[in-house]
């Protein structure tokens, strides 16, 4: 586990994730409308994916035609991913990122401290 531990916290990324402190500071700043927007559409996919799907399911028993769930199902669930990915698209990795960096960081610095290399 001491080798492995240190293979990874030699990575350039792991280094300089504990290197600059990274922290998540950048969550302090108002948020951008293109990130607000992608966040919404992240949000929006979610009640656009297995709920639409499993209300198609629904709607298709009350009505006895089947092609509510074989075709409008699986259209919402494709909808649904596109949304998504549009949200994605908006919201950019940038605020990933420095989560990312962030969560390394803890991550990294609890295990070096537990297992102490």
């Amino acid at each position: 586990m001491v080798t492995l531990l240190n293979k990874i916290s030699n990575t350039p990324f792991v280094r300089n994730a504990i290197e600059d402190k990274a922290d998540l500071s950048a969550f302090r700043e108002k948020p951008s409308f293109r990130v607000l927007g992608g966040v919404s559409a992240i949000a929006f996919s979610y009640v656009l994916g297995w709920p639409m799907v499993g209300l198609m399911g629904i709607i298709s028993l009350k009505t006895g035609n089947t092609w509510f769930a074989v075709i409008g199902g699986p259209a919402f669930y494709g909808l649904s991913h596109l949304v998504f990915m549009a949200g994605m698209v908006l919201s950019g990795a940038e605020y990933s990122l420095i989560f990312l960096r962030w969560l390394t960081r803890v991550t990294m610095e609890s295990l070096i401290e537990r297992f102490g290399t």
